[in-house]
């Protein structure tokens, strides 16, 4: 009896060329870091008030804003994945906008709806409600730009799924509410797991929307990105080692990205 085996497809040998050049493009820079500081001061410049106020005040907001992209982006992902509007083009793009903004374009609008003279601003400073530039405009900056990582994410799983167990679940007679729970979202648990992950990241890295929307307050809004922003000009080698931080973070949560089965 005969065992089939799987048989892979080779590349052509010009396609390493290019793949080894980008992958050095990419890895070069951030190893270079490593150059630029003397290690037997990381320890203390890593441990410095700062440092750790930032790196807590970038994780709780980071994970704050995730847990917002959940509740959001899930149901948005349903509706792109699963609905026949023929709106959904243009919900799509504007879904992906904040993809392509530069980021403190994304943090000006912010301001122009929620800022004190905003759209909406106006009313809730009425109400004894401000938002920019407090940690509140921190969640909100990272959720803007992390939102879209997470609802692709979970559309592509959604669309390559399919909706066949879905319709076996209805046909026996589960509830629309039941059938999401028990069969659609294990069903792409996968794509929804990394989704998270990557909006997870990105928060953890934003920049321009945050100094935009929420400056720059230590304690307040100071994430870590903000800290080495400023450390530059003041303090170069406690920069390199506040940005050699942020990449081990970043190196841990993409990590949790890998797919199933990958060695």
């Amino acid at each position: 009896m005969r065992t089939s085996r799987t048989r892979h497809v080779g590349l052509p040998r010009w396609v390493f060329v290019p793949a080894v050049l980008a992958g050095v493009f990419v890895v070069l820079p951030v190893a270079s870091l490593a150059t630029r500081i003397t290690w037997s001061d990381f320890p203390d410049l890593i441990a410095s008030d700062a440092a750790l106020e930032a790196l807590e005040l970038s994780l709780r907001t980071s994970s704050a804003s995730t847990t917002l992209c959940l509740l959001l982006g899930i149901p948005l992902a349903l509706v792109l994945a699963r609905s026949q509007s023929r709106w959904l083009g243009l919900l799509r793009s504007l879904v992906l906008l904040p993809l392509v903004l530069p980021p403190v374009v994304g943090g000006i609008a912010l301001l122009a709806a929620f800022g004190r003279r905003g759209l909406l601003g106006e009313q809730l400073d009425a109400w004894g409600v401000q938002i920019a530039f407090s940690t509140i405009a921190v969640v909100m900056a990272q959720t803007f730009v992390s939102l879209p990582f997470l609802v692709v994410s979970l559309e592509g799983a959604l669309r390559t799924a399919g909706e066949r167990y879905d319709v076996v679940a209805a046909s026996l007679g589960a509830a629309p509410t039941t059938v999401l729970r028990r069969v659609t979202l294990p069903l792409v648990l996968p794509g929804l797991a990394s989704g998270t992950v990557l909006a997870f990241a990105r928060s953890l890295g934003e920049f321009g929307a945050t100094v935009t929307f929420a400056g720059s307050l230590e304690g307040t809004t100071r994430t870590l990105p903000l800290l080495i922003y400023n450390l530059r000009a003041v303090d170069a080698d406690a920069a390199v080692a506040m940005s050699l931080l942020l990449v081990a973070v970043a190196i841990l949560v993409i990590g949790l990205v890998r797919p199933r089965g990958a060695s």
